[in-house]
This record gives C-alpha cells, sequence and structure tokens, in this order.
C-alpha cells in the first residue's frame, strides 16, 4: 500500500510540471494580415501580431505589433480583434502611428479589415482592409521576413 500511494503523489508531481509546458506551447503566435498582395509586392501591406492570441467565438482580443508597407516603412499598431459567434467572420480595427510616415501632428493611419472563412476553422482566405490601406485582405503565413524589424526604419 505504501509503494501505490509513493506512486501516486509521483504521478501527481510529474503532471503538476508538465502543465506549465503544455500551456506555454499553446500560447500567443505571430499573425499576419496581407493587404493588396502584403508587404514586398507593389503597394502591398502586412499587419503583424507578434503575439496574438486568435479570440474565441463572440470574445475579442487585443491586437499589438506593426505594419510593414512601402520599401522601408514600418507603423507601430494596435487594436482589437473580435470573432463572429459562428466563427467563420474576424473584424480587426487598426490604429498606426509613425510621424515620418502619416506627418506630425498625432496623425494616424485607421484600418478596419473584415475576414471570412468557409467553416469555423482554418485560415481566413478572404477578405478586404476599408482604411488606409484599403483593398483585398487575408490571412498569411508570418516569414521571417515579416517577423524581422531592422534597426533603421521610416
Amino acid at each position: 500500500m505504501k509503494f501505490t500511494s509513493i506512486a501516486q503523489s509521483s504521478l501527481v508531481v510529474l503532471s503538476a510540471m508538465l502543465a506549465p509546458i503544455h500551456s506555454f506551447a499553446a500560447g500567443p503566435q505571430p499573425y499576419c494580415i496581407a493587404v493588396n498582395g502584403g508587404f514586398g509586392t507593389s503597394g502591398g501591406t502586412t499587419f503583424v501580431a507578434r503575439n496574438y492570441t486568435l479570440p474565441t467565438e463572440s470574445k475579442c482580443t487585443p491586437w499589438s505589433g506593426y505594419t510593414k508597407t512601402g520599401a522601408t516603412v514600418i507603423l507601430t499598431t494596435g487594436g482589437t480583434s473580435c470573432l463572429s459567434t459562428d466563427s467563420k467572420a474576424m473584424t480587426i480595427s487598426l490604429s498606426s502611428a509613425d510621424p515620418d510616415y502619416f506627418g506630425g501632428g498625432g496623425a494616424l493611419g485607421v484600418d478596419y479589415i473584415q475576414l471570412t472563412r468557409a467553416s469555423s476553422t482554418g485560415s481566413f482566405t478572404g477578405g478586404t482592409d476599408q482604411g488606409q490601406f484599403a483593398g483585398s485582405a487575408h490571412q498569411v503565413t508570418c516569414t521571417s521576413g515579416l517577423l524581422s524589424l531592422p534597426d533603421s526604419h521610416d
């Protein structure tokens, strides 16, 4: 009986040690949205959230990151994203700042992105941006080029 008790205690301790590893692995991930073909294409822009958690149905989560546009322009970007009840539509409202790009005086670029997908899971394959960088929008893979921030940019 004493052996069973020790084995059970050991399993409890082992389970407690593994729990944080599992929750860490499921944590926030980079998330990217391309508008007009995305950064690196003529006239394209990509919004990048570095530590993003996709909202659950009928909920909203914060968006924090940057936007890459033009040849060397990086804007500081923040906002909110909300997922529909059926999880097939996501709306992201974003504000971006960069005095060199938008001009001084607190000027901001504002974007309102609506993304859609055929089912309640998977990538958002269609959508539009009705704002500063207006055009077609869709979820894209965050490449190393999108995730790198140069030490000097506009």
